[in-house]
Order: C-alpha cells, then structure tokens, then sequence
C-alpha cells in the first residue's frame, strides 16, 4: 500500500478486529475515520448476490459522477474485468481476504489519473456481509470531481494475508509493473496464480522450492 488512505483505513480496520477475520459492522465508528470519510464506502450483495454499494463518500461519488448508493460494484470496471473484480469481493465476503487494486482511471474529456483501491472484510453475520473499502487518488488534478471517471484499467491486483504479512509499507520502495492480470486466463485460474505470484519488475516470482 502507498496512499494514506489506504494505510490508515487498514491500520483502523486491522486494530479493531483484534486478531479476528474481521470486526463487526457496528464496531465502525465514522467518527474515527472522518478524516477518511470522503473516499470510503460500504458495500452489501443484493438479491442476486451481488456486491453493491451500501454508502459512498461524498468525493468518491464526485470522482464517478453520480450517486454510487445502490449501484453495482464490478459494474464500475471494464466487462471483460468484471468477472474477475466479482470474485475477488466475494472472496473479501465470503473469505474474508483484503484485496489491493491499483488502476488507472480515464475521464469523459480524456484524462487520466491513477488510483488505489482497498477493500477490507466486516462482519455483519452470514445474512449481512458487508465490505468496507477506500478509493485515494495518487494525484489530486484540479479536474477530478469535475470530469468524471467513466473507464478504468486495472494495473495490478493483490490478494494479502494481513496474518501473515505487513501491509504498512509505505515505506517500501514502489515498483511500477504491468498488470498481473493475464487476459488470456479465466477468473478462477487467474485468482489462483495472483494468491502465489510475486511480480518484481520483470519477472513473476512463485513461492515454494526446496526446503533444505
């Protein structure tokens, strides 16, 4: 993770689960994270199953140009994304994973920014799933909230284990790598390769070898 928002939000997150898979929906205080509140957002599966979004913040509605209250979440990405971007909020749902997207955003007039999205389990009961999640833009051009974003490119994708790694890392260097998304994988194959795959520059990296 390298934008603020990002880092605060989990450390928030990750404090008051106390060694849980998640906290509770109503251990989330907005008071706590006001300083966030622009760029967050909760989101819910609706009958169909769905991922949609429950709340939005006030920029984060202004940076796609309407009210994101009620509306589909994989919907917001490329179609031939959206598959992919589904099961890796059910698995935030269902597995309680935290995912990082990276991804780069195209306005109506032609602009593009890039951004950084995270997207955090809560536990709201197997009848209630929900998910929180912020939105940061790396820079803040002066026509952002007022262009909106209506296409997206996805850049790279993680799936973190936050018992098993740091997720602080702002400090880490940042390497700027094409997406992991391979366009000639479906979903599921793909998923499964970015849970063991480590890309540094131009190589990808898989766990395992021999132990002696």
């Amino acid at each position: 993770m390298n934008q603020n928002g990002s880092i605060t939000l989990f450390h928030y997150w990750n404090r008051l689960r106390d060694g849980r898979p998640a906290p509770k929906r109503s251990e989330i205080e907005p008071a706590d994270i006001k300083s966030l509140l622009a760029d967050t957002f909760i989101l819910e599966k609706d009958t169909r199953g769905e991922a949609v979004f429950r709340l939005a913040g006030t920029r984060l509605c202004a940076t796609y140009g309407r009210e994101l209250k009620g509306f589909s979440f994989p919907s917001l990405w490329r179609e031939k994304d959206q598959r992919l971007v589904s099961k890796l909020v059910h698995g935030v749902f269902d597995q309680k994973s935290v995912v990082l997207i990276t991804y780069e955003g195209f306005s109506r007039n032609g602009r593009t920014n890039k951004f950084e999205l995270l997207v955090l389990p809560l536990d709201g009961g197997i009848e209630n799933p929900r998910c929180l999640g912020a939105i940061s833009a790396v820079e803040k051009p002066f026509w952002l909230g007022a262009d909106p974003i209506t296409d997206v490119l996805i850049d790279s994708i993680r799936v973190v284990d936050p018992e098993n790694e740091p997720v602080s890392l702002k400090s880490r260097p940042a390497i700027s790598v094409p997406s992991l998304v391979p366009s000639d994988l479906d979903a599921p194959e793909t998923i499964s390769a970015l849970g063991r795959a480590r890309r540094i520059r131009h190589l990808v990296v898989f766990d395992g070898g021999r132990d002696e």
